[in-house]
């Protein structure tokens, strides 16, 4: 875990840091970590549910309380969705996504 000193430290060495190790740092301490992680389900979908899904399927945004708002093409989609929605859930957990439910919206 970084330490507040630390940074004053290196400074002191002579040592520099990385542009990541320092956006890590803010990051930690900000305590955005956890957002920035549920939000970029949206990047990764079409990785995490495959290309026939991906095909049908926009996702638009994750709220703080873990509900991700997916559009879908159609109504028939967007049922069969809601019967698969144990299963996505259950691989957005091992990927490490923290979404709690999801919401499908037909266009």
């Amino acid at each position: 875990m970084w330490k507040a000193g630390a940074l004053k430290d290196k400074r002191r060495r002579g040592e520099t840091s990385s542009l990541g190790d320092a956006l890590r740092r803010y990051v930690d301490r900000a305590g955005i970590g956890d957002r920035m992680a549920q939000a970029s389900v949206v990047s990764e979908w079409a990785a995490i549910v495959g290309p026939k899904i991906a095909d049908v399927t926009v996702p638009t945004s994750v709220a703080a309380d873990g509900t991700l708002f997916v559009r879908v093409r159609s109504a028939g989609w967007a049922q069969e969705l809601q019967l698969m929605s144990p299963s996505i859930l259950a691989e957005l957990g091992k990927r490490g996504k923290r979404v709690k439910r999801i919401v499908w919206r037909t266009e």
